[in-house]
């Protein structure tokens, strides 16, 4: 168990065919019951993009080639969740949602993301990916997990 206050670093992967994105509804916490990239912690001695590639094949069976760094979230709690995340996007061919052992997969048009159960960084980090606009959004949550801000480091502007 990582000790209170300690940030844990993870990677997630934006998965794309087209105008549809390949969402994990995640079956344990954090973010049980919501609607997020794949992905997972990384391991010691392991790059974000080698933990990008592996947390994508474990998870979804699909080997990604080549994703495109998109940027970095820090978030920040006064609760046992804290995290510096980096993620990525990968454009593959449709095929159909594969099974995982963290949830269900599901393909969800570009439309439907801004009135998906995602965390809620989560809509800003898509249109920044949409629009190969690189991030570093650090992200506050008060001790009930509800986001105080987001502010968009690379500008200094606050988002929310």
């Amino acid at each position: 168990m990582t000790p209170e206050g300690i940030k844990r670093v993870a990677v997630f992967c934006i998965i794309k065919s087209g105008d549809l994105y390949l969402l994990l509804k995640r079956a344990k916490m954090p973010n049980k019951g919501k609607f997020v990239p794949v992905g997972g912690k990384i391991n010691p001695y392991e790059s974000p993009l080698d933990a990008v590639i592996r947390e994508t094949m474990e998870e979804t069976g699909i080997t990604i080639s080549n994703p495109a760094f998109c940027g970095v979230l820090t978030e920040t709690s006064p609760v046992n969740y804290n995290w510096v995340s980096f993620i990525y996007l990968s454009e593959i061919e449709y095929i159909p949602a594969p099974e995982c052992d963290e949830g269900e997969l599901f393909w969800i048009h570009s439309d439907q993301l801004k009135d998906l159960d995602t965390p809620p960084t989560d809509w800003y980090i898509y249109q920044y990916a949409a629009h190969n606009r690189p991030f570093v959004f650090s992200a506050v949550y008060d001790g009930e997990l509800n986001m105080v801000h987001l502010v968009d480091e690379l500008c200094g502007k606050m988002i929310l």
